[in-house]
């Protein structure tokens, strides 16, 4: 049996990851779960999934844990060893006993748990964008030295993995990443600072947390992307375009030297790259919907609009810079949105505060983990920095 570690076991991915284990009870198990403070989740899925270890972030949430286990009638003796904190997650990616470890934590708090299971050779489902985008580097360098096998969970790099098993890498021209368009693909540029929060969180298509679909309604979140295919599948980023295709039907499609284009079609369900990177090579049967072909569909394909959704041509510009230029992008990225949520700046103030940190913090190199954290801390610093001197400004 095959043992998982689940970075993020109360999100959509975990919750997703664990729906598939749950169909797989003969072939996959899990050593540790580990989740933020959601601790009512995670004492459920304690309770049926039975690891060996939880973790939480904060010691706070450990003790609420700890009070909800005591609350659905687990007696001391069924609990798991429970942990708290950056030391509890690499505990949890790094345990001998764990074969895979799904990284689907948001943000850089994953970062040292992936990168350290990354070292030590173990399978990665990755679905967390961070670990390529803020440290790909990093990352990558330590796939190559330990042989690892990282297997993209996220639906667009997981369609571009199927994709790129029709041919040899030399062969390829192009990778063609496919964007919703978010909720304001129609809207006028001029009407942008006008939009509320509420607005950007109503995705047309996925249910996804308040950051990434803020990310989406940017574009942010396939310049992510874009850096990720990068480092992925060694693309440089001129190799990489995005289109929008509204009915998020096709995730990813790949162009060969001959003009062939190989695309990946399948419903909007994350079960099935889920499962895809579980069980690669193999293709298993999936519990996902089927696509109708005895039904009509029309699928659109456009061309981004640079101009409307700048931080779309940032992320390419950071790829291009490599080094510690994608850090400081999600970085001031995530403090922008989150600036955006709670209503302090307006929706295209968030790619000119991306916009103004990167130009502040310049492209290093760090050589550790702890550097490139650092780095994020700083980036961070700046972008509130800015967006303070801002408000000042207006007021």
């Amino acid at each position: 049996m095959e043992l998982l570690t689940v970075l993020g076991s109360t999100g959509s991915i975990g919750v997703n990851t664990l729906d598939v284990v749950r169909r797989w009870r003969e072939r996959f198990g899990v050593h540790a779960l580990v989740a933020g403070a959601n601790v009512q989740l995670l004492a459920r899925q304690i309770a049926e999934f039975r690891p060996r270890l939880a973790v939480v972030a904060e010691e706070a949430a450990r003790e609420g844990l700890a009070a909800e286990l005591r609350d659905i009638g687990l007696s001391e003796r069924e609990w798991p060893q429970l942990e708290c904190g950056a030391a509890g997650r690499l505990l949890a990616a790094t345990a001998e006993e764990v074969d895979f470890v799904l990284s689907a934590i948001v943000g850089v708090a994953g970062l040292e748990a992936t990168y350290e299971a990354v070292r030590l050779g173990k399978r990665i489902g990755l679905a967390n964008k961070e670990v390529l985008v803020s440290g790909g580097e990093l990352v990558m360098a330590a796939c190559r030295e330990r042989g690892t096998e990282l297997l993209p969970v996220d639906s667009e790099h997981n369609g571009a993995h199927q994709c790129l098993r029709a041919g040899r890498r030399a062969e390829v021209v192009k990778l063609i990443l496919t964007a919703s368009g978010g909720p304001f693909r129609k809207t006028l540029p001029e009407e942008l600072a006008r939009v509320t929060p509420e607005q950007a969180l109503n995705h047309p298509t996925w249910k996804m947390g308040p950051r990434i679909t803020i990310d989406s309604a940017t574009l942010m979140n396939k310049g992510f992307e874009v850096i990720e295919a990068c480092w992925l599948f060694d693309f440089r980023a001129d190799e990489v375009e995005v289109v929008v295709h509204p009915q998020s039907k096709v995730h990813a499609m790949v162009e060969f030297n001959d003009g062939s284009v190989i695309t990946q079609v399948c419903a909007t369900d994350m079960r099935m790259p889920i499962q895809y990177a579980l069980t690669y090579p193999e293709r298993a049967e999936a519990p996902v919907p089927r696509l109708r072909w005895d039904e009509a569909h029309q699928w659109e394909f456009h061309p981004p609009d640079w101009e409307k959704f700048p931080l779309l041509g940032l992320a390419y510009e950071a790829s291009r810079q490599g080094g510690s230029a994608g850090c400081t992008l999600n970085a001031a990225d995530e403090v922008a949105v989150e600036a955006f949520l709670r209503g302090r700046i307006s929706f295209p103030e968030i790619a000119a505060t991306v916009s103004e940190t990167l130009a502040r913090m310049g492209v290093r190199h760090p050589g550790t983990i702890g550097e490139l954290l650092e780095i994020d801390a700083e980036s961070r610093r700046m972008a509130r920095e800015y967006l303070a001197a801002r408000r000042g400004m207006r007021a």
